[in-house]
């Protein structure tokens, strides 16, 4: 198997021949990603008929690890308590998503990803997964574990302490 450094970028340009790419290539491809992710996720929001932050939202209800709350969704994406009702309420009435009282506490409310609301992003955002496919089959296992090193320090940095608090 080839690695990466063997292949041409989709653009046609040649991989930078440096052991260690510099800093300027990696914003660049960071801010190229982004912008394809922002794209789909504006496609996606416009296909169910919500706003972009409300794709956010029910990114982080999917990816979080527990049940999350109201409050922790605001945390998570920065948002007024009021805002994200606004947003909830948006999510709950297209059906996306379900709020549930703890029968144990009453007062706490966690948010959960409908399933059946599942299946419309899923079958959205099919060509990302047969697009994520096919990239990764140009690596290697231990170039991949790299990369997921990457991504996962970046978004650690980025989480700990953002460039615009600072």
């Amino acid at each position: 198997m080839t690695s990466a450094d063997d292949r041409p970028t989709r653009s046609g340009a040649s991989e930078p021949e440096a052991p260690h790419a510099n800093l300027q290539a990696f914003a660049v491809e960071l801010r190229r990603m982004n912008g394809e992710i922002n794209r789909m996720t504006h496609g996606f929001a416009a296909s169910q008929h919500l706003h972009p932050t409300d794709v956010s939202a029910l990114a982080a209800i999917l990816d979080a690890p527990s049940p999350l709350t109201p409050g922790g969704l605001r945390e998570h994406l920065g948002l007024t308590s009021g805002a994200v009702t606004a947003c909830l309420d948006r999510l709950e009435r297209a059906g996306h998503v379900r709020r549930a009282r703890e029968s144990t506490d009453r007062r706490v409310v966690h948010v959960y990803y409908e399933a059946s609301a599942r299946a419309a992003a899923r079958d959205f955002f099919m060509p990302l997964a047969e697009a994520t496919a096919r990239a990764r089959a140009r690596f290697s296992e231990a170039e991949l574990a790299t990369v997921l090193r990457f991504l996962a320090a970046m978004n650690e940095e980025l989480g700990e302490d953002p460039p615009a608090r600072r």
